[in-house]
């Protein structure tokens, strides 16, 4: 089998929502692993001077974001709702995925909590709305969700290495090394060699 591709999501970033939802199979047809890397962009976002997402910084930019995410979800067939309130805080759900990282159902969790978000306009930030992600996924999802709470130090190095890496959006894919960057590169990320 191929070398993995890393998949660095942030469960805020539009982008990262059609990835997760398709990342497994385009990565198993072509042979390769793919490892879930949850980080968070706020503290990157932070060191560039931003206070906000750059889609809410440059209003013509969040505006194109949204049409180009409706098309890009028509064309894979995903559901999609602007969500009412952007970006949502994914915090707890980045903790809980970081607690599950070795868990086979942190991915299904992961593809659910981007549903909530930006098909069924949810709020993340929400413990009910992390554990209904979690309910029919995760043995124990109560369980699940309070090891979230003791995940800081995962996810603060997971985002840590992220800054390490060079990763400045999501969702990003490293591959032997090689950085690829934003949804329309993972097809590029997976054949690489």
């Amino acid at each position: 089998m191929a070398s993995p591709v890393e998949f660095w999501f942030e469960f805020a970033s539009t982008y990262s929502y059609p990835t997760s939802q398709r990342i497994a199979d385009e990565a198993k047809r072509v042979g390769r692993n793919v490892l879930w890397r949850p980080f968070l962009l706020g503290p990157i976002f932070k060191q560039q001077g931003w206070n906000d997402s750059p889609f809410n910084l440059y209003p013509a930019k969040g505006a194109y974001m949204y049409r180009d995410l409706e098309r890009l979800c028509r064309n894979h067939d995903l559901p999609w709702r602007k969500p009412s309130s952007f970006p949502r805080n994914g915090l707890l759900a980045a903790r809980v995925a970081c607690a599950a990282l070795n868990e086979p159902w942190m991915p299904e969790f992961a593809r659910r909590v981007y549903r909530a978000n930006f098909a069924h306009d949810e709020n993340i930030s929400k413990p009910d709305v992390i554990l209904a992600c979690l309910t029919g996924v995760a043995p124990d999802p109560e369980a699940a969700l309070a090891a979230g709470a003791d995940a800081k130090v995962c996810l603060r190095k997971h985002t840590e290495r992220a800054v390490e890496l060079g990763i400045f959006g999501a969702p990003s894919f490293l591959v032997n090394g090689e950085l690829f960057w934003g949804d329309d590169r993972l097809a590029a990320a997976l054949a690489w060699h």
